[in-house]
C-alpha cells in the first residue's frame, strides 16, 4: 500500500467503490421507485444487477489476476520479444468495493428519486 493518491485510477477499471455495482443498483432501486418492487422491470434490473456484480467480483477480477501473473514472466523474460506495454491488472473488484458501490448506488437513487 502506498498511501499516495494516483489521479488516472478515478477513471480506470477496478478500484473503490465499484462503478459497476454503484450503476446498475441506482438502476435496479430507480425502477422500484418508478414501477413498483413487484414489476418485471424491477426484476429485470435486479438480476442484471446480480450478474454485472457477479462479474465484476469474479471473471473481471481473475482477469487482473491472469495480467499480473503474466507481466511478471514477461518481466522475468527480459527479452526483446516481450510487448513494451504492459497487460492492465486492474480490472476487477473485491467484494469490499462491489459492496460499497452497491451501497453508494442506493443512496444515489434515493437521494435523486
Amino acid at each position: 500500500m502506498n498511501r499516495t493518491i494516483d489521479w488516472k485510477r478515478l477513471t480506470g477499471d477496478g478500484g473503490m467503490p465499484s462503478g459497476h455495482s454503484a450503476t446498475v443498483t441506482a438502476l435496479a432501486v430507480t425502477s422500484g421507485l418508478e414501477y413498483g418492487y413487484d414489476s418485471p422491470v424491477f426484476a429485470v434490473c435486479v438480476i442484471l444487477a446480480v450478474i454485472v456484480m457477479h462479474d465484476a467480483m469474479g471473471v473481471r477480477r481473475e482477469a487482473g489476476r491472469h495480467a499480473k501473473a503474466i507481466n511478471e514472466l514477461l518481466e522475468m523474460l527480459d527479452s526483446e520479444e516481450a510487448p513494451e506495454v504492459k497487460l492492465k491488472e486492474f480490472l476487477g473488484h473485491t467484494p469490499m468495493q462491489v459492496c460499497c458501490g452497491a451501497v453508494l448506488g442506493f443512496i444515489v437513487a434515493l437521494a435523486l428519486g
